[in-house]
């Protein structure tokens, strides 16, 4: 689970996602084309450590978390963060895709526009973005075209990004798929950093040792259903759903 010196020193810094959470899903379901995909799914997503979603691909894990991040409406349902109204809620946290999706513009460039849509003033953007790259370490491509990096510095630009928006919540929807493993420790050590400064963070994911490396809670979708809901150590101690005792086994899922 979250290595216990990261989670003292976000409790040093501020709770994560105090001024944001809970996020409150009140029986949310989502249909397309006549076919459920999300069905009547109720969580509360309080402050406190890294939640994961986890679940066999087709679960729902991507169309729950644009939900949340307010990409899509749900079909039915209600999805509320904290006291906040809507669109007070949607300046305080941001996303992070499996695919970067970056503009044709330097690294620099991207972090940029991003502020310059947020109303941030020239000379607080300016400090943001510098202190963003600094934390991801792409500080020396700054002036790069960002799509000329590889994957995995693309989704450090990405990263870097949401952190110079300085969000209260971060979600990331697959962050490391398809990344070789360096790659990977670099963008986990990011995120974990993240969380170190007071960023709450809720992320899905297939992979069950990054689940294990990053997450304090688990929640487990399958068929469009939340069907288990637990601290990780307990979860992957012993799952109490039939579905999720099999995915963590490696056993195929349907």
């Amino acid at each position: 689970m979250l290595d216990p010196t990261i989670r003292a020193a976000a409790a040093e810094a501020r709770v994560p996602g105090a001024s944001l959470l809970p996020l409150r899903l009140e029986r949310v379901s989502y249909a397309a084309g006549g076919r459920p995909l999300l069905k009547e799914i109720s969580l509360e997503i309080g402050a406190g450590g890294p939640t994961c979603i986890l679940g066999p691909n087709g679960a729902g894990k991507t169309l729950l978390l644009r939900i949340c991040h307010g990409l899509i409406e749900p079909t039915a349902g209600r999805v509320s963060w904290g006291a906040a109204d809507w669109s007070a809620a949607l300046r305080h946290q941001a996303m992070v895709f499996q695919r970067p999706i970056l503009l044709r513009r330097s690294v620099l460039g991207n972090l940029e526009h991003a502020l310059h849509l947020r109303g941030v003033p020239r000379k607080e953007s300016a400090r943001r973005v510098a202190a963003a790259l600094q934390r991801v370490g792409l500080s020396e491509l700054a002036h790069r075209p960002a799509r000329v990096l590889s994957g995995g510095e693309q989704q450090r630009v990405a990263l870097a990004r949401a952190w110079a928006l300085e969000p209260d919540v971060l979600l990331l929807d697959e962050p490391t798929a398809n990344l070789d493993p360096n790659a990977v420790q670099a963008i986990e050590r990011t995120v974990a950093a993240m969380y170190a400064a007071g960023v709450a963070i809720i992320l899905t994911t297939h992979d069950l040792g990054q689940a294990r490396r990053l997450a304090q809670r688990i929640i487990f979708l399958h068929d469009g259903r939340a069907v288990e809901d637990a601290p990780a150590e307990r979860f992957f101690a012993g799952p109490s759903s039939p579905q999720a005792a099999a995915f963590v086994r490696g056993d195929l899922v349907r």
